[in-house]
């Protein structure tokens, strides 16, 4: 009962979630949501338009100079690492998979800075292969929502999704909880008032 209750609930609030990462080609995709770890979507989408109109294309790329990528994406955070991250996958994308990000989690894991939440959302969004992706928002919804334990880490809160909800629900579920954890459910100053979901939440109490 209380997995339908939230479905529906965020199927009214949110009946046509998208992804908010601005791109066009598969490896802009990739390497946005690689910027976009500890940043904002909006801060990646201010530097993204710039960086791939200066390289718009792999070769262009995996040769840039690191300090004028730096320069580029110094607004994301941890610019000099992602610099480094965004030129590599450039060349492996452009040297050893013909130009095209693959599908084979176990390659995209070899790319530096993409991990599990990078491969769930690339691959849920791009190709359409069922994924649920577990970010902060996703992480702090699950755990006030009682859909997983406070010390969880973020792949028992992957698998305990995975259990509860229909794989045919995994890609849109994801990108519900996401904007409803950045614009509803969100870590400081939620807004419980306005929620449909209060009577299930763990943290109602504190936070009324």
């Amino acid at each position: 009962m209380k997995t339908s209750k939230i479905i529906e609930y965020l199927d009214n609030l949110f009946p046509n979630p998208v992804c908010e990462l601005n791109f066009e080609k598969d490896y802009e995709f990739l390497i946005a949501i690689v910027l976009s770890a500890q940043s904002t979507d909006k801060r990646v989408n201010s530097v993204t338009p710039i960086l791939f109109s200066e390289y718009n294309n792999l070769k262009l790329l995996k040769e840039a100079n690191l300090c004028d990528l730096e320069k580029i994406i110094r607004p994301v955070g941890s610019f000099r690492k992602k610099a480094y991250y965004v030129k590599e996958i450039a060349r492996i994308l452009d040297e050893e998979c013909g130009g095209v990000v693959p599908t084979d989690r176990d390659k995209l894991l070899s790319f530096p800075g993409v991990g599990r939440k990078t491969i769930n959302v690339f691959l849920s969004e791009y190709y359409n292969i069922p994924a649920i992706a577990v970010d902060t928002h996703v992480e702090r919804v699950a755990k006030r929502l009682g859909l997983a334990k406070e010390n969880d880490d973020v792949l028992t809160v992957e698998t305990k999704l995975q259990k509860k909800f229909d794989k045919s629900l995994w890609s849109r579920l994801h990108l519900q909880l996401v904007l409803f954890g950045r614009y509803h459910c969100k870590a400081i100053k939620p807004e419980c008032y306005n929620c449909g979901l209060i009577d299930i939440c763990r943290e109602k109490k504190k936070n009324l």
